[in-house]
C-alpha cells in the first residue's frame, strides 16, 4: 500500500492530542492515553445495531451446527484467538464451535510472522484446510480493513456461502464491502500514531465480547445472568459452579454438595433438579426437550 493510501485511513490519523506525549510527566502521559481510552466503549456503541444483527447470525448458524472462525493478522487475529480460548471453559461448548485463525499460524500468535498477512491466498488456503462449509460464519478482524490474508479468508468465505462478518476500525474499507454484515467502529487515531493493539485492539476485545456472549445467551448457555455451562475443572471453577447453584436455588451448601456430586458438577442440572424436584434423569429429559435452557425447563414445570 502506497504512503498516500496509507495516510487516508482513520487508524493511520496522527492524534493532535498526544503531539507532546513524548515531553510530559509520566502521570501526563497516562491521562493522556486513559483519555483516549475513554472514547472507545462510546463508538464501539454507535455499531449496537450491526453487533445485534452479527449475534443473530451467529446464533443462528451454530445452533445448526456451523462454527464460528475468527481471522486475523497481529493482534487482530491474537485476539480472535483469545475470545475462541475463552469460551469453552466460560460455556461448556467444543473447542471448535469458535476458532480463531492468525495469518502465520501458531508460531504468529507469539511472535510476528513478517509477510503472512499481506497473502490473499493464504488466508483462502488456511479455511480450505479448516474444511469451511455454508453452515459457518467468518469474522474478518482487521483495524484497517484491507489485510489482504483476511480478505481472501472472507472472500472465500462468500464463494462457499457461509455468513462473512468482519470488525474494522475503517468504514470504508474493502472488509467493510465485502462482509454481509460489517461492524465498522471509528476510535479515531491511536495515542501513537498508527499503533492500532491500542484503542482500536480495545474495540476489538469489546466486540468480540459481545459477539460470543449474546451468541451463547441465545444458545441457552446462561440463566438469568449465571454461567450454567461452566466447566468445573479446576478449583476456581468448582467453587463457582457451588455458588451459581447457590443463586440460583436458594439451597443449603449441603443440598447442592449432594446435587453437584450426583450430577458431576453439571451446574445445569444441577439447578433444574434442586428447584423442581425432578429425578435426575426425568431432569436430564426435561433439559433436553428444550434444547438445554434453564429457564424454558423452570417455565414448563
Amino acid at each position: 500500500m502506497d504512503v498516500e493510501k496509507l495516510s487516508k485511513l482513520v487508524t493511520e490519523g496522527r492524534n493532535p492530542n498526544t503531539m507532546n506525549i513524548d515531553n510530559v510527566s509520566t502521570l501526563e502521559m497516562i491521562e493522556m492515553i486513559n483519555e483516549e481510552d475513554k472514547k472507545v466503549p462510546e463508538a464501539v456503541g454507535k455499531a449496537k445495531e450491526s453487533i445485534a444483527k452479527a449475534v443473530d447470525i451467529i446464533a443462528e448458524r451454530l445452533s445448526l451446527g456451523g462454527r464460528l472462525i475468527y481471522v486475523g493478522a497481529g493482534t487482530s487475529g491474537r485476539i480472535g484467538i483469545l475470545d475462541a480460548s475463552e469460551c469453552p471453559p466460560t460455556y461448556g461448548v467444543s473447542d471448535d464451535m469458535v476458532q480463531g485463525m492468525i495469518a502465520g499460524g501458531q508460531t504468529a500468535i507469539f511472535k510476528a510472522v513478517e509477510g503472512a498477512e499481506d497473502s490473499k491466498e493464504l488466508g483462502k488456503k488456511d479455511l480450505i484446510q479448516n474444511n469451511l462449509t455454508s453452515k459457518d460464519v467468518v469474522c474478518g478482524i482487521a483495524a484497517s480493513g484491507r489485510t489482504p490474508y483476511v480478505i481472501g479468508a472472507m472472500e472465500y468465505g462468500k464463494k462457499v456461502g457461509a455468513a462473512v462478518l468482519c470488525v474494522t476500525m475503517n468504514p470504508e474499507s474493502e472488509m467493510a464491502n465485502i462482509a454481509d454484515v460489517p461492524i465498522a467502529v471509528v476510535v479515531g487515531p491511536e495515542v501513537i500514531m498508527g499503533s492500532t493493539r491500542m484503542k482500536s485492539g480495545t474495540a476489538q476485545k469489546l466486540i468480540l465480547n459481545m459477539l460470543t456472549t449474546g451468541t451463547m445467551i441465545k444458545l441457552g448457555k446462561v440463566y438469568e445472568n449465571l454461567m450454567v455451562n461452566v466447566q468445573a475443572t479446576n478449583e476456581k471453577l468448582v467453587a463457582r459452579a457451588r455458588r451459581i447453584v447457590k443463586l440460583a436455588t436458594g439451597a443449603a451448601y449441603e443440598t447442592i454438595e449432594k446435587v453437584l456430586q450426583a450430577t458431576n458438577n453439571d451446574v445445569k442440572l444441577s439447578i433444574v433438579i434442586i428447584k423442581t424436584g425432578l429425578q435426575k434423569e426425568d431432569a436430564e429429559e426435561l433439559l433436553k426437550k428444550v434444547n438445554g435452557y434453564v429457564k424454558k425447563a423452570l417455565d414448563l414445570m
